[in-house]
C-alpha cells in the first residue's frame, strides 16, 4: 500500500490501514485541509468548489466522502461528475469557483486514486501553498460549519460539452478542413472519461470515421494506463492493418496524448507538443516553453519560427509559471501534455486531438510523414537506487562542477547541455532514487551518454 503526500496533491492506493493506503478517513482529513485552506484564503466569503472526476472503480466512494466534507466545512460544491481533469479546470473558472478537486491518479493503475488541488483560476497549487495544505492536514486543524450553515450541492452534467465547445472555438481549430480531410481516426481511451469525451469531441470536428478501443468508462483499465509505445500494442496493431490514418492514446484523465501513426509506429509522447507547437508557430509566433526532461526538438522548432525556447523545472505548475513569465503561446511537457493559453493554462489532450488534427489536415500529410519532418532525437531513462548514507546534494554539485565549462542549469537537479546532446540529473520526490535523462541523436549514443554519467555518480558515491 503507499500513500504519496506532495504539493500538487495526495495519491495512494485504495485500502488498507489509515496512512498506510488512501483509506476513507485520509480522504475526509485531507479534503477538510484543502477546504480549510480556501476558507483562510477567502474570509467571509461564502466559497463553492467544483469536483470531477475520472472513471476509476473507486471514484464514486472517493467523491462522496469528497463532497461531504467540503459541505462539512459549510462550502458549496459543484459535482460536474464524469469529466476530465482539463474539463474540471475549465468548470472550476466556468463557475466563478474558489477551487476545485480533480478525483484521479492519472496514468496509476486501477488501485490508486487521488486529490488533486485546484486554485480559483483552475491551476494546479503552487509549492508553497501546496505546503500550507499538507501541514494544515498534518495538524488537524479543522473547524466544521454548524448545521444551518453546511455547503449545498449542485450537479452540473454539460461541462463535458462546453468544453468540446471551448476547444471548437479556438482560432487555430480549422473544422471544415479536418472534415474535408476524411480521416479515418482510432482512439484508445483505456476504459477511462476519454471514452466519452474523445470520440464525441472527434464528432464535432467533422471525423465521420472513427475507430474506438476501450472507450467503456468503467475503470477497467485493459492495459496499463501510462501511454508509452509497450502498452500500445493493440491500436498499433489496428493501425498496421490499414484500418485508421492515425491513432490518439489517452491516459485515464485525459491530459495526455501520444499518437500512433499510420503504419503501427509510434509518433512519440515527446512529439506530440513539438508538432503542436509547430503548427501554432507557423500562425502565431512567439515563444514556447517545456520542462528540462523534454525534447531538445522543441528549442529547434520554435527557434526555426524565430520564437524564443525556455525550460521550467520538471512539473506542470513549475511550466505554467515559466510560461506566463516568457510569454509563451504554447508549452507542455514531453509525456505529451499540451498547454495552450488561448484555451487555459492546463494539459489538455482535446486541444491536442483538434490541433494535430487540422495540422495533418492542412499539410496533407500522413502522421509518420508528419514526424520524419522532425529533428530526430532519442531519449534514455535511467535510474541509481539511493541507500540513506548517500548525499544527493553532494553528488549534484560535485556533476556541476565538473561539466562548469559545458552550459549547466541548476534550477531541478543538474541539466547539463553539450552541443548535441544534454543530460539531466535529479532527485525524485516520490521514490529514493537519482534520476538519469539523457538525450541524443540516436538510441545508442543517448544509452552511452546515460552509461558515462551514471559511472561517474558511481564513483562519487564510493
Amino acid at each position: 500500500m503507499a500513500l504519496i503526500k506532495s504539493i500538487s496533491g495526495i495519491r495512494g492506493t485504495i485500502g488498507g490501514q489509515v496512512g498506510d493506503g488512501l483509506s476513507p478517513l485520509d480522504l475526509v482529513k485531507f479534503s477538510a485541509a484543502f477546504g480549510t485552506w480556501l476558507l483562510r484564503r477567502n474570509k467571509d466569503q461564502k466559497l463553492k468548489v467544483v469536483v470531477g472526476r475520472d472513471a476509476r472503480i473507486s471514484g464514486e466512494m472517493v467523491d462522496k466522502l469528497v463532497v461531504g466534507t467540503l459541505m462539512g466545512l459549510g462550502i458549496d460544491v459543484v459535482e460536474i461528475g464524469l469529466a476530465t481533469t482539463p474539463t474540471t479546470e475549465i468548470a472550476v473558472t466556468g463557475e466563478n469557483a474558489q477551487g476545485g478537486i480533480i478525483l484521479t491518479a492519472s496514468h496509476n493503475p486501477k488501485q490508486w486514486n487521488a486529490l488533486k488541488l485546484l486554485n480559483e483560476k483552475g491551476e494546479f497549487l503552487n509549492d508553497e501553498e501546496g505546503k500550507i495544505v499538507l501541514f494544515i492536514a498534518d495538524q488537524e486543524d479543522f473547524q466544521f460549519a454548524e448545521v444551518d450553515d453546511l455547503g449545498q450541492l449542485t450537479h452540473v452534467d454539460d461541462y463535458t460539452q462546453k468544453h468540446i465547445d471551448h476547444v471548437l472555438a479556438l482560432s487555430l481549430v480549422d473544422v471544415e478542413a479536418i472534415k474535408k480531410a476524411n480521416l479515418t481516426v482510432a482512439i484508445d481511451a483505456v476504459n477511462s472519461v476519454g471514452g466519452i469525451v474523445i470520440p464525441q469531441l472527434l464528432k464535432a470536428l467533422g471525423v465521420q470515421n472513427v475507430v474506438e478501443l476501450y472507450c467503456e468508462p468503467n475503470g477497467q483499465f485493459p492495459h496499463n494506463p501510462e501511454p508509452l509505445p509497450e502498452h500500445l500494442t493493440e491500436i498499433a496493431s489496428i493501425l498496421k492493418k490499414g484500418k485508421a490514418d492515425i491513432g490518439f492514446v489517452v491516459d485515464p484523465d485525459v491530459d495526455r496524448l501520444a499518437i500512433v501513426n499510420e503504419d503501427g509506429s509510434m509518433f512519440g509522447e515527446e512529439y506530440t507538443l513539438v508538432a503542436c507547437a509547430d503548427y501554432v508557430l507557423a500562425n502565431t509566433p512567439g515563444n514556447t516553453v517545456s520542462n528540462l526532461s523534454s525534447t531538445r526538438a522543441l528549442r529547434d522548432v520554435t527557434e526555426k519560427h524565430g520564437g524564443n525556447y525556455e525550460a521550467s523545472a520538471v512539473g506542470e505548475v513549475n511550466v505554467v509559471t515559466k510560461m506566463k513569465e516568457n510569454k509563451a503561446i504554447i508549452g507542455g511537457e514531453g509525456n505529451g501534455g499540451i498547454i495552450y493559453p488561448e484555451s487555459h493554462y492546463g494539459r489538455d489532450a482535446l486541444v491536442g486531438v483538434a490541433l494535430i488534427l487540422t495540422h495533418l489536415a492542412k499539410t496533407n500529410k500522413k502522421a509518420s510523414e508528419l514526424r520524419a519532418s522532425y529533428p530526430n532525437y532519442f531519449i534514455s531513462k535511467n535510474k541509481i537506487q539511493l541507500t540513506p548514507e548517500i548525499d544527493v546534494d553532494a553528488i549534484l554539485v560535485a556533476m556541476k562542477e565538473k561539466y562548469k565549462h559545458e552550459k549547466v542549469n541548476d534550477i531541478d537537479g543538474v541539466k547539463i547541455d553539450f552541443a548535441a546532446e544534454w543530460v539531466h540529473l535529479r532527485k525524485s520526490n516520490t521514490e529514493p532514487i537519482i534520476r538519469i535523462y539523457s538525450e541524443s541523436k540516436n538510441e545508442l549514443t543517448a544509452n552511452q551518454l546515460a552509461e558515462k554519467i551514471i559511472l561517474e555518480i558511481k564513483e562519487l558515491i564510493k
